[in-house]
């Protein structure tokens, strides 16, 4: 996991955040998402692998009171801090890795934008599932986003796994069912389109 740690770290530490291939100025797929799927402001979210990702600010600026960033990079989390400014305290920072996070609390939603596809292995999937079923709460649902099937093979030097929404549902389906789904065609910062499938998975 150091290895993974110091790899994202280096990721944010020599490159803007603006110039990374998932760079969105604008997270308007997952803020649709999150605004359909909200009771309201005070509904707590937590996004996994935020980063850098402007989605947290989008929401402060929303009223949203309860949000977590859980991240890899503590580097990417201090530059969401400052960036945040006044705000930031309506926002926790976690500086984890997932898979070796152990969740003290639940959320309405789990929030994911391309953080699950580059877990290739088995176990790691099956650890991503248990977490995920722990930390959201009877009702609340999961929005996730992955390459799709003719998207990317590889993302920042890293090997990804690409779905279709059956196949993301299905990984989920224990305790998790599909609510919807959607094909997205991000453009990255350098004008690469790259597919991705979009999934809304309510706890069951």
């Amino acid at each position: 996991m150091s290895e993974l740690r110091d790899h994202w770290e280096q990721m944010y530490a020599t490159r803007s955040s603006t110039e990374v291939s998932w760079y969105e100025r604008e997270p308007a797929t997952s803020l649709r998402f999150i605004e359909l799927l909200a009771a309201g402001t005070a509904s707590a979210l937590i996004d996994i692998g935020g980063g850098a990702s402007l989605l947290v600010d989008r929401l402060a600026a929303r009223g949203f009171t309860d949000l977590t960033v859980l991240d890899i990079s503590q580097h990417a989390l201090d530059e969401v801090r400052h960036r945040l400014g006044s705000q930031a305290r309506v926002v926790s920072l976690v500086h984890h890795d997932l898979l070796g996070w152990e969740p003290d609390r639940q959320y309405d939603i789990w929030h994911d934008r391309a953080v699950f596809h580059f877990l290739p292995d088995p176990t790691a999937r099956a650890r991503y599932v248990d977490i995920a079923t722990r930390a959201v709460r009877d009702d609340g649902a999961l929005v996730i986003g992955t390459f799709a099937e003719d998207g990317p093979t590889q993302c920042s030097g890293l090997p990804v796994t690409r779905y279709s929404p059956v196949q993301l549902a299905s990984v989920f389906a224990e305790s998790f069912s599909l609510v919807e789904y959607e094909r997205e065609e991000h453009v990255t910062p350098a004008g690469v389109v790259q597919p991705f499938t979009w999934v809304v998975l309510r706890r069951t």
